[in-house]
């Protein structure tokens, strides 16, 4: 549904007061907002790699660049800076986040590549930005902070550190914020590759984007077992959410960073946004982060 390609496409929320999909194209350091009312891509250039883009209530978005917490006016395309953090880390940079059920918002970091396929093991950690602009670490020693979401009863915190191949659930104390407990959820299978973005449908059910693997997939965090597959047409998928009218339709990111020209060849469609619908189940709605 978005021809317009990104080096790397990522953190798609749907704002339902637009009618819009919001997304950040991390390397080529964009926010982006794709109208399907009129089809116009429109994007705000800021000055460091943005990992994610959240949603606020009072309108304009939060979001996580650079290793800072900033806010951006759409309107007047102001970048305010709330908090820096991990100025002892400048290979470091924020990564995939998202709001709490209680206007909180989660964001993670991750330790940049050096060289290809090369990188610093365990430098990531994992935030929370509360709304009097407090922050609290929740998880340090991670490879990659990525996708993160809550169950519908609000008791459990999924998330995924890439280079686990896994996702986790934790116990999540929705007066506090605070998260315990971790247990493995979801190993991936080898074909399955590296899981990246995450969201939860209205039945609870996790779907994950495969980067490298050209899917998503559909994990019944209950059971641990995988219950559906989504092929698509570009190998780099990187994240999901629901959108569209009732929230019946999926929107998929994807990257074209990493592949060689012999790769671009084989996929034409490689950092395109697509739009999977008839998945016979629907999304809810973005929580607002609430300052």
């Amino acid at each position: 549904v978005v021809k317009e390609k990104n080096r790397m496409g990522e953190c798609p929320v749907w704002e339902e007061r637009e009618n819009a999909l919001v997304y950040v194209d991390i390397n080529s350091q964009k926010v982006c907002r794709w109208s399907t009312v009129t089809s116009e891509v429109q994007s705000i250039s800021v000055d460091a790699r943005v990992g994610s883009v959240a949603l606020r209530r009072c309108g304009g978005y939060v979001i996580a660049l650079g290793t800072r917490f900033a806010f951006l006016d759409w309107d007047t395309q102001a970048v305010t800076t709330i908090l820096e953090l991990e100025q002892d880390k400048p290979n470091n940079r924020f990564n995939d986040g998202k709001v709490d059920p209680k206007g909180r918002f989660f964001a993670g970091t991750m330790a940049e590549e050096t060289a290809p396929g090369v990188r610093a093991r365990r430098q990531g950690a994992l935030y929370t930005l509360y709304p009097d602009y407090s922050v609290v670490k929740q998880l340090d020693q991670l490879d990659i902070s990525n996708g993160l979401d809550w169950s519908l009863d609000h008791g459990t915190f999924f998330h995924i550190d890439s280079l686990t191949y896994a996702v986790h659930a934790f116990s999540y104390d929705g007066h506090t914020g605070k998260i315990a407990c971790p247990k493995l959820v979801y190993r991936l299978e080898k074909e399955e590759q590296m899981p990246d973005g995450m969201c939860v449908d209205a039945e609870g059910k996790l779907w994950v984007a495969c980067i490298d693997g050209s899917r998503v997939i559909r994990i019944d965090p209950e059971t641990g077992k995988r219950i559906q597959t989504v092929m698509l047409p570009a190998s780099r998928i990187t994240s999901c959410c629901f959108g569209g009218k009732d929230y019946a339709e999926m929107y998929v990111t994807s990257a074209y960073d990493g592949l060689d020209e012999t790769a671009l060849a084989k996929e034409p469609q490689a950092g395109e946004i697509f739009k999977i619908t008839g998945l016979g189940v629907k999304g809810i709605p973005q929580n607002f982060y609430a300052a």
